[in-house]
């Protein structure tokens, strides 16, 4: 090779190399919004939240009350009988000091969150069977109690008090050892830190930042879902500076998924993927950019953290469960499924029998959830009921909520190579004329049916 064609060669390499580097991402938002959202969230579709910490103790609210959907978490516990001066601060305290006392201190229950029955490998095992891709603990909710040794907690973590044990760590192992992608929840505020009261901006630059480095050096993990922002702008939160060294500089800054709580101005406009809670934004419904990636967040009942008044009433059903993930992947997004576990680390045992019970759906469905679209062409079959549509490649998924036996016709189809019910060997009648896919359904029973609650026809090759 001539001695000028291989200088060439070498200097487009570099070139080449210099541009397919790690872009460096300054602490601004419009450079931390250029970052796109990992292809692994996208891909994933269905996660496991989990609220547990010294409200697991009280593990009380009024679930059945008349008092709006925030009202009724009962990790908000402390908050609530620190502040009884509205319908639901009283009745949280009314009920604290009918149990407790009127001077039983929310710190005297750290003592009695021990999670002696915790068994994170069981756990870890719960969730991959429920078909979850990923899963994210709360680390530290509003209260301020860490579930790993943080330095800047000290006598307030689950090291130094109650459990005596990082159960940060021990979960992170063992989701990891699953194949599952671990992830942790990380308020930014606390309700009490005499610091955060006194001066917010040493706050942040002496407990939160340092706190949240250390979560991530610590247990690399792949989610870093921020929440309680709300009290300030991000500036205040220097949550560009964060996310910057995130980034740029982290174990994890190639893979890691962030969501948008970073500020109060920030939810469904700044970060990573946006997010609802029993799908809000903070009191307002939806999300003002639907093909942005996004994720719903609820819990199976009423609360994300255990509640003991909780029963099978305030719990959805599998069936409402499982048409749940379908309507949020179908519009394109995630579910975030939570559990609360109980202070001695059980899950629930209702709660756990929902999981199985998708997990079961799952096992037959998945090809028609995990890494799937949404199709653009549902607009044009918003007249259907009981109707929902997802993509992958040239395939388009129809999942059917409600099984009726009535012939489907689906508009924006003009071409199927095959038609199939997942799960079933039965031979489906179809034809396509013009535009439009027209399906007869095979005759389905208790006996021949291939799942409960919601079934898919896949149509390869429908789409261009």
């Amino acid at each position: 090779m001539h001695r000028f064609t291989l200088l060439f060669t070498a200097t487009l390499f570099l070139i080449c190399g210099m541009a397919f580097a790690q872009k460096q991402y300054e602490a601004n938002w419009e450079s931390i919004n250029s970052r796109p959202v990992p292809q692994w969230f996208n891909d994933v579709k269905f996660g496991i939240f989990i609220h547990w910490g010294v409200y697991s103790v009280p593990a009380w609210a009024p679930a059945s009350a008349d008092i709006g959907i925030y009202a009724k978490y009962s990790e908000w516990y402390w908050w609530r009988i620190m502040n009884a001066n509205d319908k639901a601060g009283q009745l949280f305290r009314e009920y604290h000091n009918r149990m407790y006392g009127e001077d039983f201190l929310y710190q005297a229950f750290a003592p009695q969150f021990k999670a002696e029955h915790f068994d994170p490998d069981q756990w870890a095992e719960l969730f991959q069977k429920a078909g979850a891709k990923y899963v994210v603990l709360t680390s530290k909710h509003h209260e301020g109690f860490t579930l790993w040794p943080s330095e800047q907690s000290w006598n307030w973590n689950s090291v130094d008090i109650g459990p005596n044990r990082d159960l940060c760590g021990d979960l992170t192992t063992s989701v990891k050892n699953a194949g599952l992608h671990m992830g942790f929840y990380y308020s930014l505020y606390e309700w009490f830190n005499p610091l955060y009261h006194k001066d917010v901006d040493a706050y942040v630059d002496q407990h939160m930042i340092p706190q949240m480095k250390d979560l991530v050096n610590r247990y690399e993990p792949d989610v870093v879902w921020t929440d309680g922002e709300w009290d300030h702008p991000s500036e205040t939160w220097r949550s560009t500076e964060f996310l910057a060294w995130l980034y740029n500089e982290s174990p994890v800054k190639e893979r890691v998924a962030v969501n948008d709580r970073w500020g109060k101005e920030s939810r469904g406009a700044q970060g990573g993927f946006y997010t609802t809670e029993y799908d809000l934004v903070h009191d307002g419904e939806g999300i003002a950019n639907p093909d942005h990636p996004w994720e719903e967040c609820r819990g199976i009942g009423t609360s994300f953290g255990y509640n003991q008044l909780e029963t099978p009433e305030h719990y959805m059903s599998s069936e409402a469960l499982i048409h749940l993930l379908i309507e949020k992947v179908a519009s394109g997004g995630n579910l975030l499924l939570d559990v609360g576990p109980t202070a001695d680390g059980h899950i629930p045992a209702i709660q756990q029998q929902r999981l199985l019970d998708i997990g079961k759906w799952l096992d037959v469905n998945g090809e028609a959830i995990y890494g799937t679209r949404k199709w653009n062409g549902a607009q044009q079959n918003q007249t259907l009921d009981n109707v929902y549509f997802t993509t992958k490649g040239k395939d388009l998924y129809i999942h059917l909520t409600k099984w009726t036996g009535k012939n489907l016709n689906i508009a924006e189809v003009s071409k199927a190579r095959t038609v199939e019910l997942l799960g079933s060997t039965a031979r489906i009648k179809y034809n396509v004329s013009g535009n439009k896919l027209n399906i007869t359904p095979p005759s389905i029973h208790p006996g021949n049916s291939p799942c409960e609650h919601a079934w898919v026809f896949k149509i390869t090759n429908a789409l261009p």
